[in-house]
């Protein structure tokens, strides 16, 4: 049984002083005060726990049938990816089309999801650090839940300033006072980011995510910590933290004894790619979202693996609506060399599938996501019950290439990418034969790393938050494989032929929250009512 749906609490409250005995049994305490609430270790337990299921972990659910979660939806600026719902999905065609400026309004309530999330879970988390040390309980148990909840605090810190900018910033429990203070500068705000990132290193247990019972650990942290630094441009500080991951136990999935690369058949679904696809467990998971069929199912991931058309060529289809919500366009796949495992069918994508006696073929051609699709959820249960990681070893290793390239050794930083590009080649070319053979040039190798997290992370959802981060946008070949360059952000043109403009950048806050807090700034380009 899985570990933390299994003893959690599901019901604690905006300022975090409501809770419940367990996940199914829900007993609110909502008229507790807050000082009258955390009164023992079981109270501390089950706020701290609540932090697994909102804010950022729950902002990759994907339960619409039409549109997937917001996560994916920033990937849609590009202009490299589809949605056949996105006409009536407009956050969706508002994203690709980049024109979120004129309808501010349309998309507030999208934004409330997201802003409302991340800081019902930071103000939990500024409850649990500030008054579980006055708990009388073990000192270690009271040290790891503070560690968590700093831990959760800068995450979703992090996911606002990354969406929003500069945002209003408080690190004690909500009061009359805060629900009405102005934004505050997002290098402040990334200060005590990274200073509860460490605290939590300091305190988090080493090891695997899974082996420590699906709890945060301090190479999650350390994880969370490089993105934060990547993301800042600090990159001798990210290649330092990024090590306490590679040291952590993690590895990279790898294929089953009977996969054979030089003798590719779709139908052997043993490759690692595949085993990533259905199996949860794996080392290769640094943090998970955990799903679970009868407690807090995933709902409708499998369901995007297909168009509609699935649901009449084949039987046993346990959900009533399949749509291709999230696709790659023709152009997109064009990152992949043609010997590239991920581009084969039933890897990452695919465009046919039988069951039984039948067989379905996606409309028009076009790649659907075989990575969303496991076998149970689809034909047995209709409902989603795979985890979802958030962060992989495979991203870590990228990271590591790029921070190490950026800050140090070339041929370092080569060791770390040629261990994902290895698991995609279908040569049988060795890691050591492969980084022998990328470029030495730092600029051309720093790219060759941002190819690699296109290829390797499409399903990862952090396309957009590279173009961001980097300020380069990657102009994907139109007709020859592997072929990307790539061009400043800011006035290039989207796969849809849009122009990239400053606002574009980041994304609006929300009308309806500038209405509760007068105090608060829209950001440029975006209308304040």
């Amino acid at each position: 049984m899985k570990k933390i749906l299994t003893s959690m609490v599901a019901c604690a409250c905006l300022v975090g002083f409501s809770a419940c005995d367990s996940f199914l049994d829900e007993e609110p305490k909502s008229q507790l005060t807050t000082n009258s609430y955390y009164l023992s270790e079981a109270h501390a337990q089950q706020n701290v726990n609540y932090l697994y299921r909102t804010g950022v972990p729950s902002l990759l659910g994907a339960t619409g049938a039409y549109a997937g979660s917001m996560q994916q939806c920033a990937g849609f600026l590009t202009g490299y990816l589809e949605s056949t719902y996105a006409g009536q999905e407009l956050h969706y065609q508002y994203a690709m089309n980049l024109e979120r400026q004129n309808w501010t309004q349309n998309i507030s309530g999208n934004m409330d999801g997201i802003w409302d999330a991340c800081y019902k879970a930071i103000n939990v988390a500024n409850n649990a650090i500030k008054y579980i040390p006055e708990i009388n309980m073990d000192a270690t148990k009271a040290a790891s839940l503070i560690a968590e909840a700093k831990f959760f605090r800068a995450w979703n810190y992090f996911y606002l300033v990354k969406w929003f900018g500069d945002v209003p910033f408080y690190t004690e429990p909500s009061s009359v006072e805060t629900l009405r203070i102005p934004r505050t500068s997002k290098a402040t705000i990334y200060a005590q980011i990274e200073q509860d990132l460490k605290d939590a290193m300091n305190v988090l247990p080493s090891g695997k995510f899974y082996a420590n019972g699906n709890r945060a650990t301090k190479a999650a942290a350390a994880m969370i910590l490089t993105d934060v630094y990547m993301t800042q441009s600090k990159y001798a500080d990210a290649a330092t933290a990024v090590k306490t991951v590679l040291s952590s136990g993690h590895a990279l999935t790898q294929h089953g004894a009977e996969f054979d690369l030089a003798n590719y058949d779709a139908t052997k679904l043993n490759s690692a790619y595949n085993i990533l696809r259905e199996e949860d467990g794996l080392d290769e998971s640094i943090y998970s979202y955990e799903y679970d069929g009868s407690i807090s199912n995933g709902g409708r991931w499998t369901a995007m693996a297909f168009d509609s058309g699935i649901l009449s060529a084949v039987d046993d289809v346990k959900y009533s609506i399949a749509e291709r919500i999230y696709g790659p366009t023709d152009r997109y796949l064009n990152i992949y060399e043609a010997n590239d495992l991920r581009l084969q069918p039933n890897q990452f994508f695919h465009w046919e599938y039988t069951y039984g006696d039948k067989t379905w073929k996606a409309k028009d051609g076009k790649a659907c996501a075989w990575f969303f699709f496991k076998h149970s959820d689809f034909h047995e249960t209709g409902v989603g019950t795979k985890d979802r990681d958030l962060y992989r070893y495979a991203e870590a290793l990228l990271f590591a290439a790029e921070a190490t390239a950026q800050s140090g050794s070339i041929a370092e930083a080569a060791t770390y990418l040629a261990e994902v590009k290895a698991r995609a080649n279908m040569e049988g070319k060795t890691a050591a034969q492969i980084a022998a053979e990328l470029p030495t040039d730092k600029d051309a190798f720093i790219k060759e790393v941002w190819n690699e997290r296109l290829r390797e992370l499409i399903f990862d959802f952090k396309i957009w938050d590279d173009c961001v981060r980097t300020g380069m946008f990657p102009n994907i070949s139109e007709t020859e494989k592997g072929k990307i360059t790539y061009e400043a952000l800011v006035g290039a043109k989207n796969g849809l032929g849009k122009t990239f403009k400053e606002s574009d950048l980041l994304w609006p806050i929300s009308i309806n929250e500038i209405q509760r807090n007068p105090e608060l700034t829209q950001n440029d380009g975006y209308a304040a009512n």
